[in-house]
């Protein structure tokens, strides 16, 4: 996969993809607090809350390395449409759907379609930025993610009320109306394509490309960061209904914690130049297992509040860093597979650690889920401690 830097285009595709991933974002963030309500108002506990929760990666979880091999020998650009009209879809069925096991069914989706957008946009990234850029390249890219993730939660918590059901489901509905704007930002967003070396080579095999040092471990950061940022999004709202806090409030809740990512990604580089690309991650993934452990305690909101600011400036590192690492370290010509194996083992926490979480919360109280994440970002570190250094 060639590399190439801004062009004669600038960063203007950048951009247009920032804001793109920033609306599709947005619609996912927005439904997905919407769905555990939707699911809460029809019988739902939090067992199945955290069923419902992982569908929503199980479709991905098969499709991603297919996908990523496209992509490697393709045009990365038709993901992005593709993946939209699925999100928009799975939303909008979502808000229309009368039992459980339909709610489940669209979650997969909606999922499904995130995950084409998000292969197709990072590979867009990995192949139009220069080695030296793709620290800064991806921060920014994440940057749409997080600005999704601040205003979905405070969008869905703005419409959902004491009606619960209804509130939801029209929740659902202007999600998937958010997304479809994003398809405004994405013409002409692909420059640079593989050359013709790279679409006649040889497949790299699955197992090389994992034995490459630093992609494992990457993959890991990776999967630990969102299945934490996940299951925060997913269990807040069955803890605030514990705990008597409000649906706006828990929405301002989940948004402070995207700010904060904002934030990081922002100060990205000179934090690099400072401290290295191994302490930092190291060191997030640290701090953040200590705060999502700290979140069973039964504290007060305003502190809860300062706990939610601190771990997302500490989440928001894990993302773009592992992305650099395993497109620095997977073989030229698969560093798209790569980045699908790196999302498989995100959906394959998105699958495992919502069922897990809802085992755990249903034998330990709903709190527990949050110590499981403790540990999970704690093994992430290790494991960053041993990522190769650039």
């Amino acid at each position: 996969m060639p590399h190439a830097s801004a062009g004669p285009a600038g960063r203007a595709w950048l951009l247009r993809l920032v804001i793109a991933f920033g609306f599709a974002q947005g619609a996912v963030s927005m439904a997905r607090p919407a769905v555990s309500y939707r699911a809460l108002s029809l019988g739902a506990d939090e067992r199945a809350v955290g069923v419902i929760a992982g569908v929503y990666a199980l479709l991905p979880l098969f499709a991603a390395v297919p996908l990523g091999r496209r992509t490697d020998h393709g045009r990365c650009a038709p993901l992005l449409p593709f993946g939209v009209v699925l999100i928009s879809g799975g939303c909008a069925l979502s808000g229309a759907a009368g039992s459980l096991a339909a709610m489940a069914a669209w979650s997969g989706v909606m999922g499904l379609g995130h995950l084409c957008f998000v292969i197709g946009a990072q590979s867009i990234v990995a192949r139009q930025s220069a080695p030296d850029e793709q620290d800064r390249n991806f921060g920014h890219f994440t940057i749409g993610a997080s600005l999704g993730q601040l205003v979905g939660p405070i969008a869905a918590g703005a419409l959902i009320g004491a009606d619960m059901g209804r509130t939801s489901a029209l929740a659902l509905l202007v999600s998937a109306a958010v997304g479809a704007v994003s398809l405004a930002s994405l013409w002409r967003i692909e420059h640079v394509r593989p050359a013709r070396s790279v679409e006649s080579a040889e497949r790299v095999p699955v197992l090389g490309i994992l034995r490459a040092r630093g992609v494992p471990g990457g993959i890991f950061v990776s999967l630990a960061v969102l299945s934490a940022t996940d299951i925060l999004t997913a269990y807040l709202p069955v803890v605030g209904e514990h705990r008597g806090i409000a649906p706006a409030t828990v929405g301002l809740l989940l948004s402070l914690r995207a700010a904060s990512t904002i934030a990081c990604r922002l100060v990205m580089t000179p934090m690099i130049r400072l401290l290295g690309r191994t302490a930092l991650l190291t060191g997030t993934c640290l701090l953040g297992g200590l705060l999502c452990a700290g979140m069973a305690l039964p504290v007060p909101l305003w502190g809860l509040a300062l706990m939610f600011a601190a771990l997302g400036f500490c989440l928001g590192a894990g993302q773009p860093l592992s992305m650099t690492t395993v497109v620095q370290a997977a073989p030229d010509g698969a560093r798209s597979t790569a980045l699908a194996l790196r999302l498989t083992g995100n959906r394959l926490g998105q699958v495992a650690a919502p069922a897990s979480a809802g085992l755990i919360a249903g034998v330990a109280g709903v709190a527990a889920p949050f110590v499981m994440l403790g540990g999970l970002l704690f093994l992430a570190a290790t494991l960053a401690v041993r990522s190769p250094r650039p």
